[in-house]
């Protein structure tokens, strides 16, 4: 859904806690933003057979489909996989934001969190979602191809998502709690094992093809 002049933008909001869910609805709503809420990810699923926000807001604990699964199911989708998803949770060690990333969260925020950051780390989303979706229009006709069957593991498309994004080598490592050295070895492989000769290459690949 394209941004309107009325809000700054529609959120569906992925949660359980009742609690926690009337606070955020009052605080985005009071930022600019239209809210929709869906208690589980079956429901929150069920929900963009309808509406498409510009962003989802997300807990990773919930009943019936926990937010990992729900991630995954989103980024399959071709009608959806261009949805930013910002994870909430309390799982605060680096396996979790590894396996929250590596599912399809743009964002992994750790609970609890200060609400100024969520805004911020909101804006810079769609603010990425925005200029992929202008830059994906606008290369529609000059496609970058690979090799046919290549395919890259699930470390190697985290890497690829945040390279997409616009993120720096020392943002993905930070954001992945890696090294530098690391994700400049993950983006090489890449770029040999594609035929690609670049970073902006591959960000094009990834967003012509709907891995982001």
């Amino acid at each position: 859904m394209a941004l309107d002049v009325e809000t700054k933008g529609e959120i569906l909001l992925v949660d359980d806690d009742v609690n926690f869910v009337a606070l955020m609805r009052g605080y985005l709503a009071h930022q600019g933003y239209k809210v929709t809420i869906a208690e589980t990810g079956t429901e929150a699923i069920e929900l963009l057979g309808d509406v498409r926000p510009d962003l989802i807001i997300s807990d990773i604990v919930m009943p019936e489909m926990n937010g990992y699964k729900f991630a995954e199911t989103v980024r399959k989708s071709p009608e959806i996989n261009w949805i930013p998803i910002i994870f909430l949770s309390a799982r605060d060690q680096s396996q979790d934001r590894v396996r929250g990333l590596s599912s399809g969260a743009t964002v992994y925020m750790i609970k609890p969190f200060e609400l100024a950051e969520l805004n911020a780390q909101i804006e810079s989303a769609l603010r990425s979602s925005q200029l992929m979706q202008q830059n994906r229009a606008k290369r529609a006709e000059s496609r970058i191809s690979v090799p046919e069957g290549v395919k890259l593991t699930n470390t190697e498309l985290t890497v690829a998502r945040l390279v997409a994004q616009g993120l720096s080598n020392l943002e993905i490592a930070q954001r992945l709690n890696a090294s530098k050295r690391t994700i400049e070895s993950h983006i090489s492989h890449m770029l040999k094992k594609t035929l690609l000769n670049n970073r902006t290459e591959l960000s094009r690949w990834i967003i012509e093809n709907n891995m982001e």
